[in-house]
């Protein structure tokens, strides 16, 4: 799948976020070795904790339907309301990146952002956690 494709599943997984208290809305597109492309959204709850991002969101539904090979994932991310073209670049969380730790190769598992300018960055998941920890 090209990277762009993967960023418009991302913006479409986006639209399903549920985020009342912070208004925060983030979508992600997992892309499985086989081709199948999984979507995630945040999901916010009123005691915060419980809450899950949108990056653990596609990892869990993967996972829980039998995959654990992954090339790429694509997160975008705004405020509601904003307007696409304002959108910036919308990192994954430090407990995203170990959750993808689990299961990727940090020098081979891909990071795609996007902003609304149509800026592209692409980083190793070895880039974003160097010191990951895992046994």
């Amino acid at each position: 799948m090209e990277e762009k494709s993967l960023i418009e599943e991302a913006k479409k997984a986006r639209k399903r976020a549920y985020t009342p208290y912070s208004k925060f809305m983030v979508g992600a597109a997992l892309l499985a070795k086989d081709g199948t492309v999984y979507h995630g959204c945040n999901i916010e709850n009123s005691a915060y904790s419980p809450s899950n991002c949108a990056e653990r969101t596609a990892f869990f539904k993967a996972i829980s339907e039998g995959k654990k090979d992954f090339d790429k994932i694509a997160i975008v991310g705004a405020l509601e309301g904003v307007e696409e073209k304002d959108w910036e670049f919308c990192f994954p969380c430090g407990v995203c990146r170990q959750v993808m730790l689990e299961f990727c190769k940090p020098d081979e598992f891909e990071i795609l952002l996007w902003n609304g300018r149509g800026e592209m960055k692409k980083y190793t998941l070895e880039e974003l956690l160097p010191c990951g920890f895992s046994m």
